[in-house]
């Protein structure tokens, strides 16, 4: 059979074809073209029915579209109606642009005329101020006139200040007015000068007042403060002479009686009358030349305070003569030095000394007082406040209280060694105390005078005596506290006979509860003086330097318990002999016991109470004269004594089991005893003899494994694994292949 050609090129075309209809997309103008160019009967046929199904799709379309065509025309008749409001609307806003634009323009024209009007009216007030400053000028001038003529000097100096102030605001006229009214303001000024000298000659203040109040409307505050503050300091230098003249006076008649000569009392009426210069005239002082006025005055006046303030000050040193008596007590401690000398009386440095201690905090308080008035002040010139400040730290008063202190140093120092040696002396046993009277009586004088230091606010004078309060506790003090540890053949002394001397165990106790009642007072005295020197030194600096003297004074509280352990050892070793022999005694105590024997020994103790009874007889009598510190550090170190030769004497026994149940009975009834002896714990003393006993008392050697490692509990094991191996090779039925077989 044949094909044609033109089959066989349509054949061939149709794949072509089949892509063209495909991407075919009907209902545009190319869609046209292409079937056009369709020669494939299946595409075509295919392109037919999709045109087909296209305009069915159209059709439903069109179908809605219609449905929708009642509304469209409501709709679109709704939109005729309100077109026609809009033209009207249209008409009514193009009028009302109009009528804003016609009033806009007509409020430019008006607020033009408002603007004229207001700059003619502030030329017309310009120049009725200027008619007005003229006529109130006429008025200034003949009011200051008619006010000189009737002396109102008051009301002439405010008509002087009212020109002053209209004349400044209009300078460019009156210049004829300007001349006769700076010619009365001259006549014044000479008028309250004048005038006020002549009442600050009379003393007369009530026209000072008057006439200083004068200076401020005339533009002359300076001037009135200089004079102002002149008239307090004269009023001062008079009633400050008039009392160092009185106390003069009483220095030459009361040659034998010093008490009635009294500098606080002079001090303090001057300070007293600074004081209340500032503060009863700052009202006028601030009127003056505000806070600066009140700054200014309080550095004139301390002006007058360096001057008679440092003249009481050397007049006291020289009356007490304070020179020599430090002198005095610089030769004496060199004649100290080489042997016996006699100083001055302490109880006579002890009354100087509180004169100084108050002469310096009213020094101290006063300039306190006047520093923290300054610093109070709100609006004074930045540079004032520290230039006044550093007026009362350099000043010659602040230079006398610097040499006052330096002799104060010394005369503390020097009563605080005495009266500390005196204590030394004089030591003596107090009834029903447990220390002697030095004790309280060091620390008491300790106290005193770091105290009174402290008070002085002087961070120099408080190191120097706590420096010197740590040389008398570790040079003098400490040797008096270890003299009587020092004596020869203390123990024959402490067991005369074979007994205990009651006299000497007092005698050697009270040393001991020196030492322990001293190396706590020393670390309450550190606490109080921390605390007092926290109030009144706040500077790091100076907390610092504190701090650090502390610290040295707190080790003398280590230096003393040292000592106290030598001195308790020292006694124990006095002891321990007389306990000894019983101790020996146990070595011949045989463990290997049989059940009869350790029946028997529950019975008869073979020797712990015998042990007890040493100690008991050796050591308890002591106990009523000892502090309770002190006993129970005597106690413990007996039973470490105990403990260590029971360990030692044990490990060279051999035990059966019931030997070491037997050894720990005897553990657990000492325990028991010396614990109702202390009331320290002293089951530590016996843990490895416990630990032993323990070990001695197991089945069978790898029991020791229940009670080792991971498996001890909270018991805490003092023996090693090489002793644990040794105390169990004491046993007799172990055998020494299980218990080197031991991994511990």
């Amino acid at each position: 059979m044949s094909i044609s050609s033109s089959s066989l090129s349509s054949t061939m075309d149709a794949p072509a074809e089949d892509q063209i209809t495909a991407a075919l997309r009907l209902g545009t103008p190319e869609a046209l073209d292409q079937v056009r160019k369709l020669t494939d009967v299946g595409a075509m046929t295919r392109i037919l029915h999709e045109c087909i199904a296209y305009q069915r799709a159209l059709e439903l379309e069109l179908d809605n579209l219609l449905s929708q065509r009642t509304d469209l025309d409501k709709q679109l008749s709704n939109l005729q109606k309100s077109a026609q409001v809009l033209d009207i609307v249209k008409a009514d806003s193009d009028h009302m642009l109009a009528s804003v634009r016609s009033t806009c323009d007509l409020a430019d024209q008006v607020s033009g005329k408002v603007r004229e009007l207001d700059l003619a009216q502030s030329r017309v007030n310009s120049t009725l101020s200027r008619i007005d400053a003229v006529v109130e000028r006429g008025n200034c001038i003949e009011g200051v006139q008619k006010a000189l003529e009737t002396e109102d000097y008051e009301s002439a100096a405010k008509y002087v200040q009212t020109f002053l102030r209209i004349d400044a605001e209009y300078k460019d006229s009156g210049s004829d007015q300007r001349e006769q009214l700076m010619e009365s303001k001259k006549q014044l000024e000479g008028i309250a000068r004048k005038r006020l000298a002549a009442a600050i000659d009379q003393r007369d203040h009530p026209t000072i007042l008057r006439f200083v109040r004068l200076f401020s409307p005339l533009n002359l505050e300076e001037e009135g403060l200089q004079m102002y503050v002149n008239y307090l300091k004269k009023v001062i230098a008079m009633r400050s002479r008039l009392e160092y003249e009185h106390l003069v006076e009483l220095m030459e008649r009361s040659s034998g009686n010093q008490s009635n000569v009294n500098f606080v009392g002079c001090l303090t009426n001057l300070f007293k009358d600074i004081v209340l210069a500032v503060q009863e005239n700052s009202e006028i002082l601030r009127g003056l030349c505000g806070e600066d006025g009140i700054v200014y005055a309080i550095c004139e006046l301390q002006e007058e305070c360096d001057s008679r303030g440092s003249s009481i000050l050397k007049k006291y040193m020289d009356y007490r003569k304070l020179a020599r008596i430090t002198s005095e007590i610089n030769s004496y401690k060199t004649r100290l030095s080489v042997g016996a000398a006699e100083g001055p009386d302490p109880r006579e440095i002890e009354l100087y000394l509180e004169e100084i201690l108050s002469l310096m905090q009213l020094g101290e308080d006063y300039t306190e007082f006047m520093v923290s008035t300054i610093k109070g002040l709100s609006s004074v010139d930045p540079e004032l406040g520290p230039r006044a400040t550093k007026a009362f730290r350099s000043g010659s008063f602040s230079r006398s209280i610097q040499d006052i202190t330096g002799y104060y140093v010394i005369l503390e120092g020097f009563f605080m060694v005495e009266n500390v040696r005196k204590a030394i002396n004089i030591d003596e046993h107090v009834p029903d105390s447990l220390t002697t009277s030095m004790v309280d009586d060091v620390f008491y004088v300790l106290q005193s005078c770091l105290r009174r230091a402290i008070s002085t606010s002087n961070i120099n004078s408080v190191l120097a005596l706590l420096s010197g309060s740590i040389n008398l506790l570790g040079n003098e003090y400490q040797e008096a506290l270890q003299q009587k540890m020092r004596e020869p053949n203390l123990g024959a002394k402490l067991f005369l006979g074979g007994v205990g001397v009651q006299k000497t165990g007092t005698e050697i106790a009270t040393a001991l509860n020196n030492m322990d009642v001293s190396s706590e007072y020393v670390l309450k005295l550190r606490h109080e003086i921390d605390e007092q020197c926290a109030e009144v030194f706040h500077t790091p600096a100076d907390r610092e330097k504190v701090k650090s003297c502390l610290s040295e004074l707190g080790e003398m509280s280590n230096s003393f318990k040292q000592a106290l352990n030598a001195g308790m050892e020292q006694l124990v070793a006095t002891v321990t002999p007389r306990i000894r022999p019983v101790l020996d005694s146990v070595a011949t105590i045989s463990y290997e016991l049989t059940e009869a024997e350790y029946a028997d020994n529950e019975v008869n103790d073979p020797w712990v109470q015998r042990l007890l009874h040493a100690v008991e007889t050796n050591a308890t009598w002591l106990q009523p004269v000892m502090t309770a510190n002190n006993y129970d550090s005597f106690v413990h170190l007996i039973i470490d004594f105990i403990a260590k030769r029971l360990e030692v004497i044990m490990m060279q026994k051999r035990f059966s089991q019931l030997g070491g149940l037997q050894l720990d009975r005897d553990a657990r009834a000492l325990v028991h005893h010396f614990s109702s002896m202390t009331q320290r714990t002293v089951r530590d003393k016996f843990a490895r003899l416990t630990q032993m006993a323990t070990i001695l008392n197991l089945e069978k050697v790898s029991e020791i494994l229940d009670f080792w490692g991971e498996n001890s509990g909270p018991m805490t094991w003092r023996l090693t694994p090489a002793e644990v191996r040794r105390v169990l090779g004491l046993r007799i039925d172990f055998k020494p292949e299980a218990i080197a077989a031991l991994k511990l």
